[in-house]
């Protein structure tokens, strides 16, 4: 099947509001801006917090595409433009052995001229580690290891659940500080030590949002061959790709769904046309 082609640049000189206090048009306004002919316009007059805090004083209310959604809706009310633009992350365990840490990035486009959602998403390996000590030379190697300061910290005395907390340590001063405050007002000496999760305080995140804008931008230079709008792209796998041994299906994808944000078109592609799958990933050879 032929590709339809790529639309022209729609969004040229338009504006695309962008709600973050965390810098994170930093990375996202030098993929989107060329490719697109847009501008970022970054809101910063509301306190993004209140939707949620990585160090866990306010939840996260719904899933991480509903709190984009949210935020997006908020820049857009507040720029006064049609466009808007919001990140969400999450950190939870691998998907493959639930032993590592994993950075799951959206950012979410909406475009209320055309009445369309699109999400660039990128997902790998975030770290997110912590620790608990109550001496000096533990905080130190554990930040060291973690690369502070350009990776910032948090602490709290005594274990994670309680309630005070110092957030963006960033020096080596602070952090021997917020250390001998955090042990004086522990109660047993020790002291809980986590990375500092939110945007411009993790490198290895800034660099999955930037990686999830290039998907946004691919998606958004897709078009829908019925009607022409933008965001044509992957939507599911379909699993069922056959066994290189014994020909029976396995969960390994044999297609893609793609499908168009505005007219809802969906369409079936096969993944690669003659490919096979691992006995590995069989389960009628690996029962």
């Amino acid at each position: 099947m032929t590709q339809a082609p790529l639309p022209p640049l729609v969004y040229a000189g338009q504006r695309f509001a962008l709600l973050t206090r965390h810098g994170k048009e930093r990375v996202i306004a030098p993929v989107l801006e060329p490719a697109l002919g847009c501008r970022i316009d970054r809101v910063t007059d509301y306190d993004t917090d209140q939707l949620g805090t990585f160090t866990r004083e306010i939840p996260r209310l719904g899933t991480q595409t509903e709190a984009a959604r949210r935020k997006a809706r908020i820049g857009m009310a507040r720029a006064g433009t049609a466009f808007g633009l919001a990140s969400e992350g999450s950190f939870g365990p691998d998907p493959f052995t639930g032993m590592f840490s994993w950075n799951v990035e959206v950012l979410l486009f909406i475009d209320d001229r055309l009445g369309i959602e699109v999400c660039g998403v990128f997902q790998g390996a975030g770290r997110s580690d912590h620790l608990r000590a109550g001496e000096w030379p533990e905080v130190e190697a554990f930040a060291r290891e973690a690369g502070f300061p350009l990776q910032h910290l948090v602490l709290r005395p005594r274990d994670e659940n309680d309630a005070r907390v110092r957030k963006g340590i960033a020096t080596w001063p602070d952090l021997r500080a917020a250390f001998a405050w955090g042990k004086t007002e522990s109660g047993n000496g020790r002291v809980f030590v986590e990375f500092d999760l939110r945007a411009h305080a993790h490198p290895e995140r800034m660099e999955n949002i930037r990686r999830a804008a290039e998907d946004l931008v691919v998606k958004l230079q897709s078009a829908c061959p019925a009607c022409g709008a933008p965001g044509y792209a992957a939507l599911e796998r379909v699993p069922g790709l056959p066994c290189a041994a014994c020909g029976a299906p396995t969960r390994e994808p044999r297609a893609q769904v793609w499908g168009c944000p505005r007219c809802g078109r969906r369409e079936e592609r096969d993944c690669a046309p003659g490919l096979t799958a691992d006995p590995g990933r069989c389960d009628h050879c690996n029962p």
